[in-house]
């Protein structure tokens, strides 16, 4: 008699997610227990333009036993448009960190303008509040959006940007963003990789072919804000260039929909394929 294989469960992997860091509602350590609970078996905590959050993290994820990967996501552009990139696998957080500072300092410079801005039209707030709601990570304008909400300004996330916050709108203000280029060597030189976040319809083929000859390694195929059609289109592309695929919730901290951590069932084995890119890229290096 043949007694039937058993099958392993089917294991995913959450490649995008955030905390307070950044711009998240959790802590380090509480997006790795979310992590845990959802069932992953690896998270990427790619906070905006810092690495803060990621030493612990990692902590909590050896306590409690899944694999936690360095990152940030990054705001460059191509000096055509703006692209998020994020910078995974990183070996040396404290030389990428170093170098993001600046950005961060950016980050506070551009909140000051939105609050004089707000004033302005009338709409006042008070920057130690946005400050505060940072908790000492780095500001977003999702810091301000909660304080409007919180002087009862605005309703919600959306209505915050859709009357102020965002592009075109009466507070919005540019970012300083890291050219494209400088962005991968900076990943590259700190032992990570380079992927293209929610490329989404603004992944045409050309521009993706002049970003893989710049060096980028992956793209993120899957991502809750791309339409049905982007994943088919997008593993092709990366075939195509040669790059990892890679997959996230983008988690801010909810408990719910696609953006629940775990939420993309990312298959672990575009992980083994990142790795086997890293080890690649430092071997070479």
């Amino acid at each position: 008699m043949t007694i039937p294989a058993v099958r392993e469960p089917e294991r995913f992997v959450d490649l995008h997610s955030h905390s307070t860091a950044s711009d998240g509602a959790a802590s380090p350590r509480e997006m790795v227990e979310a992590a845990v609970a959802s069932g992953l078996a690896a998270v990427a905590l790619t906070d905006h333009d810092t690495l803060g959050g990621v030493a612990e993290a990692q902590a909590a994820g050896e306590e409690l036993g899944i694999r936690v990967i360095a990152g940030a996501e990054l705001s460059t552009t191509d000096g055509q448009r703006e692209w998020h990139m994020l910078a995974l696998h990183v070996r040396d957080r404290e030389a990428l960190d170093s170098r993001l500072a600046h950005f961060r300092d950016a980050r506070e410079d551009r909140a000051r303008v939105i609050v004089e801005k707000l004033a302005a039209i009338g709409v006042a707030i008070s920057y130690e509040d946005v400050l505060a709601e940072s908790g000492g990570g780095a500001i977003g304008r999702p810091h301000i959006a909660r304080v409007l909400i919180a002087n009862g300004h605005v309703r919600d996330f959306r209505e915050a940007f859709d009357r102020y916050l965002g592009y075109g709108r009466p507070a919005f203000a540019e970012k300083e963003l890291i050219p494209i280029a400088d962005a991968i060597t900076m990943v590259h030189e700190a032992g990570g990789i380079a992927v293209l976040a929610h490329p989404g319809t603004d992944g045409r083929p050309e521009r993706i072919a002049a970003l893989a000859a710049a060096g980028l390694d992956g793209l993120e195929v899957r991502h809750p804000g791309h339409a049905m059609d982007v994943e088919p289109r997008l593993t092709r592309l990366a075939a195509q260039h040669g790059m990892v695929r890679s997959g996230g919730s983008d988690w801010h901290g909810g408990g719910e929909g696609t953006r629940l951590l775990n939420g993309m069932r990312v298959p672990i084995g575009w992980l083994q394929e990142q790795d086997e890119r890293v080890a690649r890229i430092r071997a070479a290096g």
